[in-house]
């Protein structure tokens, strides 16, 4: 009986340390705060503004990504892979579409021209997130599905940091 009692007090404990570190609470309770990261193009490759987000889980965001060039800017693709996966991700919207994803998983956003991407998610893990801006591969003549910081020289990186 001791030995159950020890068991069940261990599993207890380690239940507490797994959900003390996630999101609780309405995970989507309303409005999101808005995060706006603007992608510009220079001679030397995309920049990202601003390139640092401080966040908290369990709080609901809608991260804008606009593309501010004009339509003749290179191709660039948006890589956001550890911070979608550490989220909830409710709706997406694109030239005012709305896509009810709700936790749909994907992997990157791609820029064919100057426009707007905007995701609402709720993070329920916390850690730091690298985002990646880099060269499309499509425009570049690569694979489908090749990740867009395939030249270093031509990429932005920023970072989401969640507590």
């Amino acid at each position: 009986m001791r030995k159950y009692l020890a068991s069940a007090a261990t599993a207890a404990a380690l239940l507490g340390l797994a959900a003390s570190s996630q999101a609780e609470g309405n995970l989507a309770a309303g409005p999101p705060t808005d995060l706006v990261v603007t992608i510009t193009t220079t001679p030397n490759g995309p920049v990202v503004s601003p390139a640092s987000f401080d966040m908290v889980t369990g709080k609901y965001y809608r991260l804008n990504f606009t593309f501010a060039g004009p339509d003749t800017d290179p191709d660039w693709r948006l890589e956001v892979n550890d911070l979608l996966a550490n989220s909830h991700v409710r709706v997406m919207t694109i030239g005012g579409i709305e896509l009810h994803i709700q936790g749909m998983p994907f992997r990157a956003l791609e820029f064919d021209g100057a426009g707007t991407v905007q995701f609402s998610f709720v993070v329920i893990r916390p850690g730091n997130y690298p985002f990646i801006v880099g060269d499309n591969p499509g425009a570049m003549g690569l694979p489908v599905g090749t990740p867009g910081q395939a030249d270093p020289s031509r990429r932005a990186i920023g970072m989401f940091q969640v507590k």
